[in-house]
């Protein structure tokens, strides 16, 4: 069954329809973007957009409250005055993204106010050695590491040392029961926390603790449910 599927401003103006089988909202933006279309101004609350492909789209001052955006493809796009209330953007690439209101960067971001050293975690495999970087560095706790640093918030895996909060790492854990967690300690001022962060972020510089003992990492998951 064919249906039409306008994409309106917040003043009511349609910017761009669509009308074909089984359409959906999703189809009709994902059109759009494909065609060119100027998004600016849309009316998008409540949108599902998870991993939709919106590169170099124009959503300038459009409405993406509550919208579902999580692993979205947002490289170049303009998001300059868009009201990204409540909106799912995790995973999504912002890389390159213009506009981005400073109001939207991550809870994480009260860290950067900190002024003593703080502590976040890592999971690595067995060996000590990081399981998602292809350069990997076998870690060794007393040991310092610091390596440059990708100073863009819009990239949400970007280069330096990765490290996270505890539960981020349990939760994304790929290791299973061979993972091992350590705690890491670095200042303040070497941290880039990236816009919408779940809970990663890099830093410059850091100490390795010391591995966190089993009976914590269970105490933590247990927590965590």
């Amino acid at each position: 069954m064919k249906n039409k599927i306008q994409i309106k401003s917040g003043l009511g103006d349609v910017l761009f329809e669509l009308e074909k089988e089984n359409n959906t909202i999703k189809d009709t933006i994902l059109e759009a973007v494909g065609s060119g279309a100027n998004l600016a101004g849309a009316d998008l609350a409540w949108a599902n957009l998870a991993g939709a492909n919106l590169a170099g789209a124009n959503l300038a001052g459009a409405n993406l409250t509550k919208a579902d955006l999580a692993g979205a493809y947002l490289c170049r796009a303009n998001l300059a005055g868009a009201d990204l209330a409540w909106a799912n953007l995790c995973r999504a690439n912002l890389t390159g993204a213009k506009g981005i209101p400073k109001i939207y960067q991550s809870n994480l971001s009260i860290l950067n106010n900190q002024v003593n050293p703080l502590r976040a975690f890592k999971f690595l495999d067995k060996d000590m050695a990081s399981p998602i970087n292809d350069k990997k560095i076998t870690y060794e706790v007393g040991k310092e590491y610091a390596k440059k640093v990708d100073k863009d918030k819009k990239e949400v895996c970007g280069a330096g040392l990765n490290v996270a909060t505890l539960e981020w790492c349990i939760r994304e854990n790929t290791l299973g029961k061979g993972a091992v967690f350590i705690e890491v300690e670095f200042n303040p001022k070497d941290m880039v926390v990236p816009y919408f962060s779940d809970g990663k972020f890099r830093v410059s510089r850091f100490k390795v603790v010391r591995i966190v003992p089993k009976s914590e990492i269970k105490q933590a998951m247990k927590n965590i449910k």
